[in-house]
């Protein structure tokens, strides 16, 4: 996958978060200046050398669970297409909590090139309650639209628990790439900008290279400037936001000085 959308082995992906969208708590009543700032930020990840974008509705908190109104469709449709636009790097999605549906419509319609979904299989508790994977229904709706857009799906994804309680199981890897058919998987941290566990990355890289079709798999949260190149050791990509922000603040601005310095750290291991 990494090759055919990114054109690198090892690709950096920036976020562009954007601020809150009209029907949300913080929407500051000006769709303009929510459209300029996805563009500046992802006009300064480009700028800094990042190998791709992902737009999201960050600001929108507290989320809808797995499917968001209309109107939020349309806002994020806009948005994701002035980016599309705006630059000349494979774009994502990311239609938060869980809405799948959404975010391969709008990556279909607006000609971008791959969604992630947090809870692809499976189910998981979350701060929007539980929230169940439909790989069932988003792999065929994507042959419905008849797209090529790509899936991420995470696998333990940040601010959740195991419905069950259980301890992770790298199992849930072929689960997620043979049964649910994605084509990569994520690795985060318990929350946003928080670390990943190494020794958990390193399980879930090795279930993967041993399937018959081996997925890439990106690291998807807390990289830094200082570990993004022990990071890419291990995993085949990286998502990052929080680190690229001015003063390290996932709500602040894209600061290109930063995306340059951990796009220039991840290629010193080359």
């Amino acid at each position: 996958m990494n090759t055919d959308v990114f054109d690198v082995e090892t690709p950096l992906v920036g976020m562009v978060h954007l601020e809150a969208l009209p029907g949300a708590p913080g929407y500051a009543n000006d769709r303009r200046t929510v459209h300029e700032r996805a563009v500046a930020d992802a006009e300064a990840l480009e700028a800094g050398g990042v190998d791709g974008v992902m737009v999201e509705n960050f600001g929108d908190a507290p989320f809808y669970p797995d499917d968001v109104p209309k109107h939020v469709v349309a806002e994020m449709t806009t948005a994701v297409s002035a980016v599309v636009d705006a630059v000349d790097l494979p774009v994502g999605v990311n239609v938060l909590r869980n809405d799948a549906e959404a975010a391969l419509s709008v990556a279909a319609a607006t000609g971008a090139d791959f969604v992630r979904v947090n809870v692809h299989t499976g189910a998981r508790v979350t701060d929007q309650g539980v929230v169940e994977g439909r790989a069932h229904e988003t792999i065929r709706l994507r042959e419905r639209l008849d797209t090529d857009v790509k899936l991420l799906a995470d696998v333990d994804v940040k601010h959740s628990t195991p419905l069950g309680g259980q301890a992770f199981d790298p199992e849930v890897v072929a689960e997620t790439v043979e049964r649910g058919l994605a084509d990569g998987v994520i690795v985060s941290g318990t929350g946003t900008g928080h670390a990943v566990d190494v020794d958990r990355l390193a399980a879930v890289a090795e279930r993967s290279a041993s399937l018959d079709v081996a997925a890439p798999v990106f690291v998807g949260s807390g990289v830094t400037e200082e570990t993004v190149a022990e990071l890419l050791d291990v995993a085949d990509g990286a998502i990052v936001g929080t680190a690229l922000k001015r003063d390290g603040r996932t709500t602040n601005p894209v600061d290109e000085t930063r995306v340059s310095a951990l796009v220039e750290a991840a290629r010193s291991r080359l």
